[in-house]
């Protein structure tokens, strides 16, 4: 009996150690780790929004690139991470919800191993041809599919991605049929789109708009509900007769599972403070992408929506990596 009052003192520091650290937060450098290269969409939202954050932490917020396995050698070093407040998952639909159910392994479950904080961008898609190849619309390069099919190579950014799924539901809605060749990321996919290696892909407006602008791709349909204004004379997959194809691709932060609440909630308010600054609205904007911070349950909420919607699809059309 004379134990539990040295036992009861222990657990009671232990109990004021994780309030008191919270307290402190941060105190060193924030690391926001990217499922994907330098260039792409999601990585262009982290270092669109990292130096608001840094402004109101008052230490450096690091965006940490790390592509590979669909984004899932990301995802695994977040998920693995101390829940200090220090490493941070800075994602998209693909690397956090698909890409494990892709690659046939589960080295993290997105609903278990992390915690929501808050969406940061919403961004539809472009189906957009290299200019040599002849097709001027959607139906056109269908039929050129259909003529002779798995002769023509989709680019994308990973197995999982939203840009891929895309790909695979045009496949079973349209009937054509194409060889898929992944990438680690939206960068490299779009630079051999551009270099005629591959005939087409999908990509995110936010990344695809300047390269439509040059004339280094042409666009043929857009994954948006309307029109997209910064290109007015491309059509909707639904008025070209596809209006399953309507799709936004999300980023947004995830911390690891076990991360103080207290962190959490102030790290979402230091991201909705961000979005809602106007020049960060408007480089958002400029890119095509939509600037919108959820609370930490709705963006939870919106995950398993996203979850629900596609992961049947990727289960019945036997989608993986191989």
């Amino acid at each position: 009996m004379k134990r539990f009052p040295g036992i009861l003192l222990i657990a009671l520091a232990l109990a004021v150690a994780a309030p008191a650290a919270a307290q402190k937060w941060p105190d060193k450098p924030i690391r926001m780790v990217v499922p994907y290269p330098p260039g792409g969409n999601v990585d262009t939202a982290a270092r669109i929004v990292a130096p608001g954050l840094q402004e109101i932490f008052g230490q450096p917020v690091i965006v940490e690139n790390k592509a590979g396995a669909g984004g899932m050698i990301a995802g695994e070093a977040v998920a693995k991470s101390a829940p200090d407040g220090y490493t941070f998952f800075f994602t998209a639909n693909g690397p956090l919800l698909f890409s494990p159910l892709i690659f046939g392994r589960t080295p993290y479950r997105w609903d278990k191993d992390f915690v929501p904080i808050s969406s940061v961008s919403f961004t539809a898609l472009v189906l957009q041809v290299h200019p040599s190849f002849p097709a001027k619309t959607l139906k056109e390069l269908i039929d050129a599919a259909k003529k002779d099919p798995g002769k023509l190579l989709m680019a994308s950014p990973g197995a999982g991605t939203s840009n891929h799924l895309l790909s695979e539901l045009l496949q079973t809605d349209s009937g054509a049929s194409w060889i898929t060749v992944h990438y680690k990321g939206n960068a490299p996919a779009t630079t051999d789109l551009i270099g005629g290696q591959v005939q087409f892909n999908f990509d995110q407006i936010s990344v695809a708009t300047p390269y439509i602008k040059q004339g280094k791709v042409r666009a043929l349909a857009v994954t948006s509900e309307k029109r997209v204004p910064s290109l007015p004379e491309v059509p909707t997959f639904a008025e070209a007769g596809f209006p399953a194809m309507e799709a936004a691709t999300f980023t947004g932060v995830l911390a690891p599972a076990g991360t103080p609440k207290d962190i959490i909630a102030r790290m979402h308010a230091a991201l909705e403070k961000v979005l809602q600054e106007k020049n960060v609205m408007q480089r958002f904007d400029g890119i095509g992408a939509e600037a919108r911070a959820s609370s930490p349950e709705a963006f939870g909420r919106y995950l398993k929506k996203e979850y629900d919607k596609w992961a049947p699809v990727i289960i019945k059309a036997k989608i993986n990596a191989n």
